[in-house]
């Protein structure tokens, strides 16, 4: 059967056709690690670890690279630094924000069932021209000058999108109609509002790296062009990523890409999976409805979330619910009872998931497949019990023991509580005046004492917030 996928450049669900069967290439955009992932950026890294097992199924696990970038270099983590860190030198200080973030993700999205990719390199280490030849940001950024589609002024290195005619084909956005965007500044010295910063000057407490144009720190887009580059080539195969990164960051990509190298195309292939809400919201620390994959975790197996994730179409909406994750606990509870006792060795990945996935991943059609399977070897199927059993397998659904029962728990410990319902209280005066850092730190700090805080809301609608011991 042909894999089929929604392609955003073209609009349209075309069949997939590798540049090279013997080494398909995927690019996905990854955290920027400041601080612990929330539930919306482990959708991307969830929706792509399914197409990866699919690819490497269907062409070789030695067949497929997957690169997902790490962002280490970034404003937010700045800020972090000097926060956490005011002692250390800044450069200093940003590794021990990134690497103890990095870790952090490594291990939520570990629980949530996903392979590690292939490549994951960070931002920082593809700065400056490298030993090994693989493509860099300050390369990248000359090239741009050196053919025309960059120019200095006021001190940046700026892209500019009047030089490349067809900009704004993924987004869909003419270049005459275009705002200035996300981490887009509307400044003087830009030509056209829309063009972009390559590379900007760095202060004395901004990290920064020598380069032809001064000392400087690159611009947000740069790092994705230089490190898909480097390990998949000036074009590769899939390129996917949130909804959210359509406009300004791949579009802007894109541009890089193309012009530096001169060719047609960045990718042949563009996916994006929809936004993600929490219980009918749009999810926002303001509103405290701010989840991280680390709060779910203590309270819910990884495999569930990763289940009540793929309940979804991965291009369609997902409203993020408590009842969504009951479901997803019972359903795999079911799965986990049908196959306890059988052989994964006897079974096969149904040919009717392998459909469904092969139809642009669509997951909630599996998870239809996977209750049929269900059925059918509760009436007693064997083969349907042992083929269910090795489906899961193939989908990251290792059907470990997650009987509600166990799920959730309060344990006991010699927390002081007092202390806990104090900066629970100063948390809340916090984030009453806005004041998002404080609010942070203090969450930080109730994590680094094993407490997990739930944000909600009481019987007349006003914010309530609950806390727990970490299992």
């Amino acid at each position: 059967m042909d894999l089929r996928l929604y392609d955003t450049l073209t609009r349209e669900k075309r069949p997939f056709v590798p540049l090279d069967p013997n080494n398909v290439r995927m690019y996905v955009c990854g955290p920027t690690v400041y601080d612990f992932a929330h539930i919306g950026n482990a959708r991307p890294v969830v929706v792509f670890d399914v197409l990866f097992r699919l690819l490497r199924h269907r062409y070789g696990a030695d067949h497929v690279t997957y690169v997902r970038n790490i962002t280490d270099v970034e404003d937010k983590i700045n800020a972090r630094a000097v926060r956490d860190f005011p002692d250390l030198p800044l450069n200093e200080a940003i590794r021990h924000v990134t690497e103890k973030t990095a870790a952090q993700f490594h291990a939520d999205v570990e629980a949530l069932g996903c392979l590690p990719p292939t490549f994951e390199p960070r931002a920082t280490e593809f700065v400056l021209p490298r030993a090994d030849g693989k493509a860099d940001m300050v390369t990248l950024i000359g090239q741009l000058l050196a053919r025309g589609h960059a120019y200095e002024a006021g001190g940046e290195v700026l892209f500019d999108t009047a030089s490349m005619p067809d900009y704004g084909m993924l987004s869909g956005r003419k270049l005459e109609e275009q705002q200035a965007g996300v981490r887009i500044a509307v400044e003087a010295h830009k030509k056209n509002p829309a063009d972009f910063v390559l590379w900007k000057q760095s202060s004395a407490n901004e990290p920064g790296w020598e380069s032809p144009w001064g000392r400087g720190r690159p611009g947000w887009h740069i790092e994705c062009s230089a490190m898909s580059a480097a390990y998949l080539g000036d074009v590769f195969d899939i390129h996917g990523g949130g909804l959210d990164l359509i406009f300004p960051h791949h579009e802007n990509e894109i541009a890089q890409s193309r012009c530096a190298h001169g060719t047609p195309t960045m990718a042949n292939y563009w996916m994006h999976n929809g936004f993600l809400q929490v219980e009918g919201d749009k999810m926002s620390k303001s509103t405290g409805n701010f989840v991280t994959i680390r709060e779910l975790l203590y309270d819910w197996p990884g495999e569930v979330l990763r289940f009540q994730m793929l309940m979804t179409h991965y291009r369609s909406p997902i409203d993020w619910t408590r009842h969504a994750t009951e479901q997803a606990a019972v359903a795999l509870d079911g799965f986990l009872h049908i196959t306890r006792s059988v052989d994964i060795e006897d079974g096969n990945i149904s040919p009717d998931v392998l459909a469904a996935l092969s139809d642009d991943l669509n997951t909630s059609q599996v998870v239809v497949q996977l209750h049929a399977l269900a059925a059918r070897g509760r009436a007693g199927d064997y083969q349907a019990a042992c083929d269910l059993k090795a489906t899961c397998n193939f989908l990251g659904f290792g059907l470990k023991e997650v009987g509600l029962q166990d799920i959730l728990r309060h344990q006991k410990s010699d927390i002081d509580s007092s202390r806990v319902d104090a900066l629970i209280l100063d948390r809340a005066v916090a984030r009453a005046r806005k004041d998002f850092k404080e609010s942070d730190r203090i969450r930080d700090e109730l994590a680094g004492m094993g407490v997990v805080l739930k944000d909600g809301k009481d019987a007349n609608g006003k914010p309530v917030t609950t806390w727990e011991i970490a299992r």
